[in-house]
Formats: structure tokens, sequence, C-alpha cells
């Protein structure tokens, strides 16, 4: 499924504090005459190509009407600014003459005020002009001497305070004068893009060279002294469609020596210099997952875990000026009670919280937990494990990742319908402002009132999938939340499938994102596969094979996201143990491999080696996500057949999204020597207020969007090649937004990363294993299991250790043959003294007694011999 771009948040508000504290010059007053010939800084003032880049806060949507820009107006707000349009990034010249002119209507009549102004704190207005409306439509005007130079000045037309509801209409918007505008362009910085943070010593490196030339180009690769360590050739590779360029391609994956401060040279160019070694994204995987408790809502951030500079009160407790999310009334109408919904991530740029894209967000760190039973490369989750991150739960015996997944998990638990109420079991769809704030904004000064809206079957499905995860994953660690998820995902899907069509509402997007979704099929298969994982119970199983998902296409070459979510059931049911009979399995996993292959053969298509197709319906809002999330369908293909193929298309994804892009950008705060740093976040705002900081090292920005749909990315970018649609400033939501979604992807992705050390060559199985259970006993409390283990190489082993991870809360109780020991889920047995070698062809065999309290109880997909993974039969 192809996901649309979120339709989601607007900066208005920006506009509407304005009225609240304007601080700078008096209203401009007239001047002479400006010439008739002055340049035009308003871009499409006739409306002739629609709305764009025009936007509003507090009306209705905003349309074109017989050649007007119109917008209802509700009647009762307060003020002027509570409701406005407008238009960002309107360049000042100080000292130059302007001319403001428009022609207004309302229906039946209202004051409308024009203010060009800053667009940030201290929002010094330059100008205004006050505009009695009626029903004829009339033309306003006034000159006036800009005050300052303001490339990014904003118009504003207030028009809330009637009494009675309003059509407000306009058209020629004008503003003459100054000088052309210049247009945008970006500093590339060298013509050779490369990942600017690196290549894994024995993984694929590949660079792109910007170029006029047509023939192959001669390259160098230099060590940081500057002796040519590699050369060749380049390969002609024509215009690149996603970014218009004449580009040419180096492969340098033969040089595999370690070292740092590698620069490549090619057509008198120099690149960025960038590493080569084996830990390069041990930080990156740290970085990627720190990003979600800097997100957190309801408790202060502690500054000697993340850096000063990202300490933080706690937000949202209703503590002044916060009204808080304790005790959060529903939206007039909705319901009857009150819930306390504390806790959690804020979602992305505002301070809003969404149970959908919590529910992808939180899928994805568990399932990077998760990856630690199933795959060969992740050496048991050790780095993984507790006090590896920096949260404040470190050190409690739990892999920090899932700690730091259980916050929101704890937030989503909560966003339930209590029992007794209409629709119970059922999920809040979202928590949010009741109006849109400005930015920037910590979350401890917000002063809005907070509501929950009316739940939705997407919301609920979502729960019900992650809380079956939870229920599994958290078993061994944590029985009472294990069984509060799992009850919790059962009672959240039986209501679901007793209200499978209640959507959110698509106009539901004033203080936050609408997050609508009208197709819950792809929800409801994804909760059924967590279920049947989790549980094992037949009805689960039938009703994810009776899905139209299970035999169909649900990897598209745009890769999935939160309306899309077919994919994580289909991921998990393919590298998750279960009872899934074993022609159905071999072709859940052959569809992953199938899905593997078409995004590697896009990536050899793409001159810049990414696994996304190059026309501009590819590249939308947090198309960066997506990217790393076709990244983990390769990883997963990789992970299921130990084919280096998927390994290294998975690695050179990483290359594009660290800087081998047209821009020549890192798309990651913090890693590569050019990086986004001012991603749109209220949190973040130091571009606006350099007493607060930059987004930390690992924040993903969404990426280049060629639908440009924040007005400051329109103004600036109209045009635009598909991967230029991108700028790393602020107020570019639509193009330069965090979201909790896209580094979650990003963390799965790092952690994989990491794990691949020097990707030197996959070795040939030298063991084979066999998991036996000989079933249950006392009622289902528990079971007898046997694994035996041979050797399949042509070297003796002396001395082994056996591993594998249970799905649930199975313990081992006593074992015979071996000395069996249990961390978690993941059992290791290590050999007798009297069992120690193992010839060629030899086997060892050991057995083990093990309590459950019930649930799935599947023979795992993973067994070790010394850390090197045994062909299963």
């Amino acid at each position: 499924m192809t996901p649309s771009p979120r339709r989601r948040r607007r900066l208005a508000l920006l506009a509407a504090a304005t009225a609240l504290a304007l601080t700078g010059t008096a209203p401009g007053v007239a001047h002479a005459e400006v010439p008739p010939d002055a340049p035009e800084q308003i871009k499409n003032g006739t409306f002739d190509a629609g709305v764009s880049p025009w936007f509003s806060y507090g009306t209705g949507p905003l349309g074109v009407t017989a050649g007007r820009l119109c917008a209802t107006v509700p009647g009762g707000l307060a003020n002027p600014w509570d409701a406005g349009i407008g238009q960002d990034a309107v360049p000042l010249k100080a000292g130059a003459e302007y001319e403001l002119s428009f022609d207004v209507s309302a229906t039946p009549g209202a004051n409308v005020r024009a203010v060009v102004q800053l667009g940030t704190a201290p929002y010094t207005q330059y100008a205004a002009v006050d505009a009695a409306a009626t029903g004829t439509s009339r033309r306003f005007a006034t000159t006036f001497t800009a005050s300052e130079d303001n490339p990014s000045a904003q118009l504003i037309f207030q028009v809330g305070g009637a009494a009675a509801e309003q059509t407000v209409c306009l058209d020629d918007v004008s503003l003459r004068g100054g000088e052309p505008p210049k247009p945008y362009e970006p500093d590339t910085g060298p013509r050779v893009r490369v990942n600017q943070v690196g290549y894994l010593p024995g993984g694929p490196k590949n660079a792109t060279i910007v170029t006029e030339a047509t023939a192959p180009l001669d390259w160098q690769l230099r060590s940081a002294s500057g002796a040519v360590v590699a050369s060749g050739r380049s390969t002609p590779r024509g215009v690149d469609a996603a970014s218009g360029q004449n580009v040419q391609t180096v492969d340098f994956s033969a040089h595999r020596t370690p070292g740092t401060g590698y620069t490549l040279v090619a057509d008198g160019e120099t690149s960025h210099p960038f590493d080569i070694s084996g830990t390069l994204y041990d930080r990156l995987r740290s970085d990627a997952l720190q990003f979600f408790y800097i997100q957190r809502s309801g408790i202060a951030i502690d500054g000697d875990l993340v850096g000063e500079e990202y300490a933080r009160r706690a937000g949202h407790l209703d503590v002044a000026p916060n009204r808080g999310d304790t005790s959060v009334p529903c939206q007039p109408g909705v319901c009857d009670y009150s819930l306390d919904v504390r806790g959690g991530w804020y979602d992305a740029g505002d301070h809003g919280k969404y149970v959908v894209n919590g529910g992808i967000a939180t899928y994805q760190l568990l399932s990077t937990f998760e990856r630690t039973k199933t795959a060969a490369t992740a050496d048991g989750g050790a780095a993984l494990g507790d006090s590896t991150l920096r949260v404040p739960e470190r050190g409690n015996g739990v892999p920090d990742v899932l700690d730091e997944a259980r916050w929101e998990l704890e937030f989503l638990l909560r966003m339930q319908v209590p029992a007794g109420k209409p629709l119970a079991g059922m999920a809040h769809h979202k928590i949010h402002d009741r109006n849109w704030t400005g930015l920037p904004l910590d979350p401890a000064d917000d002063p809005q009132p907070r509501e929950l809206h009316p739940p939705s079957t997407a919301a609920t499905l979502n729960l019900a999938a992650v809380a079956a995860q939870c229920a599994r994953l958290f078993a061994p660690y944590d029985a009472a939340f294990a069984t509060r998820c799992g009850t919790a995902a059962r009672s959240a899907y039986a209501a679901a499938k007793a209200h499978p069509a209640i959507y959110a509402s698509p106009a539901d997007s004033t203080g936050g994102g609408a997050y609508d979704d009208t197709d819950v099929s792809d929800e409801f298969y994804w909760a059924a596969a967590e279920l049947y994982l989790s549980t094992g119970g037949a009805a689960y199983l039938t009703d994810l094979t009776a899905s139209r998902h299970h035999t169909g296409a649900v990897f598209g070459d745009q890769g999935f996201a939160w309306q899309g979510v077919a994919a994580l059931g289909r991921l998990d049911l393919a590298t998750v143990p279960s009872g899934l009979p074993a022609a159905d399995r071999a072709r859940v996993r052959a569809s992953v491999t199938a899905a593997a292959d078409r995004y590697l053969e896009i990536l050899r298509g793409q001159a810049y080696g990414l696994p996304m197709p190059g026309d501009a319906n590819s590249y939308f809002w947090g198309a960066n996500g997506n990217i790393a999330n076709n990244a983990v369908v390769l990883a997963t293909a990789f992970d299921l057949t130990r084919d280096a193929k998927y390994r290294d298309g998975a690695v050179q994804t990483a290359d594009y999204l660290l800087g081998r892009n047209a821009l020549n950008m890192s798309y990651v705060t913090g890693w590569g020597e050019q990086h986004a740093r001012n991603q749109h976040s209220r949190i973040f705002g130091n571009q606006l207020d350099p007493t607060m900081p930059n987004p930390p090292a690992g924040s993903l920005a969404g990426g280049a969007n060629a639908g440009l749909q924040d007005p400051f990315s329109a103004n600036l970018l109209a045009g635009c090649k598909p991967m230029f649609c991108f700028v790393d400033d602020i107020n570019s939501y639509s193009t330069n937004e965090v979201a909790i979604n896209w580094n979650s992807a990003l963390a799965w992705l790092a952690s994989f990363l990491a794990d691949q050390d020097d990707a030197a060559a996959v070795p040939a199985p030298t063991c084979a294993a066999t998991y036996t259970n000989y079933g249950a006993w006392s009622g289902g409390t528990g079971f007898t299991a046997q694994v035996t283990i041979r050797n399949t190489g042509t070297a003796t082993v002396d001395g082994w250790t056996a591993r594998f991870a249970f799905t649930g809360d199975q313990r081992v109780r006593d074992a015979w043959l071996a000395k069996v020991t249990q961390s978690g889920a993941t059992v290791t047995a290590r050999n007798e003294s009297y069992n120690a070698r193992l010839a060629p062809g030899a086997t060892a065999t050991f057995g083990f007694n093990a309590t459950t309290s019930g649930g799935a109880n599947p023979a795992p997909t993973l067994i070790t011999l010394n850390g090197a993974p045994c062909t299963l039969s």
C-alpha cells in the first residue's frame, strides 16, 4: 500500500500569536508611490494556480471559487487573530519601499486585518491594513518602508472575531517592491557524493559524481595523509530522473582496509571525508534509540543522561501553564469521562500523541529487540541489553530498548475506552492540544487545553497488535505487565471486530494531525498476526489466513508506513517462531525475499543507490522513513537467507540517508560532515530561539518531498526536482520534520547495521540442530524438550555452547547432559566434561523440563553453536 502524504501540522499559530505580542514598529505609513514595475514578492496572489502556497488556521478548508481564495470562518471567535489566512517566506529588504494591496469581501461582513510581520518572536510588525470587508469585494492598499532585512517575513490576514460565521474571500493579493526574488540554491558542497559517515570494510562502497562529462572519469581513493590507495574508472549513468543531474557512479568496494579520513577524488572534486570501519554504526544505534527518551512526555528529561542542553521539565502533568494529561476530557459530544493519558512520546514536531503512529513506532522498537532472538548476526542481543542506553530505567534487569518501548506502551494502554462505557475496549485515536501552538514551545510551557479525540478502529487495532507483542516480549521480565498487555490486546481486537468501520475524520486536524485511514483491513491482519504469534490461538490463525493481505502484495515499491501496516504482520510471520503450517511459512518467507529482490532491482537502477523509484510520486511526506523501511525488508531477507546481497542492499541504503544524495546532506542530525540540524520541532527550536537546542544526534529528517505541503517550502522550492525538494529549515514541516515512526525505522536499521561488524563474507553453516518438544505436562503448565546438535564441519569442536530463545514466558526448570542457564528468554547450554568434543559428524544431545503459563510454544527458528547459526531440521 502506497502511503499518502500526512495531512498534518500547520504552523498557523505562529501568525496567530502575533496580535498577542506586537512589539515591533508601528504600522507603515504612506510613502512615495511604488513604481509599477517593482518586483512582486507574493506568490500566486491571483490564485490562478490554486491554493498553494497559502495556508490558513482556525478556518474551514481553503478553496478557490470564481478565481478568489475563500474560506469559512466560524463565528464567535474571541479575537481577530484566532483565525487567519497567510503566506510565509515573503522577502523584505531594509529601506526598500513596498506597496501592499488586495481585494477582500466577507459575507455577511467583518473586519479583516492584513499584517506584514516577522513570523516568529518578537513578531515585529512592518505594516498593517484594517479593512472593513462587506459582501462586495473592495480593494485596499498601503505603502511602507521595510525597517529591516527579512528573507522570510509573513503576510497574515486576521479574519477572526466576528459574531456570525463569515465567508471571507481574497483576490489579487500583491506586495510589490524591493528586489526581485532570488531563486533558492542549496549549498551542495563537492560534486562527489559519498556516505559521509563511512563504509563497512567488507560491504559495498559506492559514490555518485555530479558532472557534465559523459565519458568515464578517473577516480582516486585517498587516505587521510593524501596517499592514493585505490583508483579506477567511473560508470556513466546519464541524467538521474530524481535529481535532474547528469551523474556517474564509482564502486570502490574492493578496498577493505579500515581507516579514518578517507576521501574520494574525481573530476577535479574531493568528497567529504569518511571512514571505513566495522564499528561505524554502533553509536548510531544508540543515538537513534536515544531520540525516544528525549521525546518523552510526562517526565523530566535528565541532562546527566543526555546532555544539559536537552534537560527540560516534565511536560503536560497539570503544572501551570499546562492543562496536562492526567485527566483529559473528550472533545464535546465524544464521551462523558476523562482519562489519565500521561506518558508516551510526543509524536513529532508538535505536542500531540497519536495511537496509530505510536503503534508502528513501538512495534519497530519491540521488533528491534525481538530480532535478537531470531537473527544470527544479532549476537543474542548483548548490544541491546540492560544498561546499553541512556535511560532512567537502566540497571533494572530489563533490556533498555524494552524499557523505552514500555513508556509508549503504558500511554497506549491508557488510551483504551474503559469497561462499562460505550465502545469499551476501543482506543481513542489521539490526544493533543485544542488549538495549534506556535514554535518553538517547551512542552511544559504549553497553555492549550488537551482533548481526547473519538475512538477509531485503526487505533484500536494498533493497540491490539503492539500489546500482543508486549505480552510475549515482556513475559520473561515482568509477568504482570505482560498479562496486562495480553488482556488489553484481546479486548481491543474483540472491540475492533465488533466495530470494524469507525474511522478518524480527515477534517479533525485542528491542533493536531488527522491521521485518517478508511482501509483498516491491513490493521486487522497485523493485529491477528501478532495475537496468533503470542497466543497460538486458532481463531487468530483463521482470521489472518482469511485476510486478503496474507497472500497479497504487502511490500510496495514505495515502502510501508502507518497507513499500510500489513507488511508488519508479514515480517513477523516470516521471522518469529510459530505454528504456522510449514508450506504457508515458506510462502510467507518467500514473499519477503521476493520483495527484497525487487528493492535490489530498484536500487541498482538509481544512480544514488537507494531502494526507491525516481519519480516525483516516490518523494512524499516522510519518504526517508519509507526508504529505511525498504532497507528493513532487505535486512530481514538477509536474516532469513544469509544471502549477502540482501545485507549489502540494506547497507547501501544507509548511504543515501547519510549523504550520498543530490543535496550532499546527511538527513541524520550529528552524523556526517553536512547534516540536517533544523528539523521542524517545538522542542528543538534553536533556529528560532538560540537558548533552545537543535535536535539531538540521531534524529532523522522526513526528507525530500515533491508535494511541498508547507507554505515555506512551497514558496522556496516550487518546481524542484524530487530529490531537491528539501530544505533544512524549521519552518518546512513537510520536508524537515522529525517523527517517532521515522526514527523507529532508523533505529531498527541502525541496529542491523551495527550487528554486521565488518560485513565479512557469510560462512557456510558447520552445524545442524534439531529441537523436539515432547509435549505438555501438568495440565499444560510445563513441557519437556530435547536439542540435538551435529557437527557438520570438517574440524573437531573442542568445547561447545548452544543458544536459542523462547518466544514468551517459558523457563527451564531442570536439564540434563549439559549445563543449562537462562537469561530473559535466552537459553544457554554448555557442554559437560564428557561430551565437550564433537568430531566431524558427531552429535551432542541435551534435554530439559520447562514451565509456562500457556500461549504459543513453538520451536525456535535460530539455534547457534559457539555463536554460529546451525541448519535446523
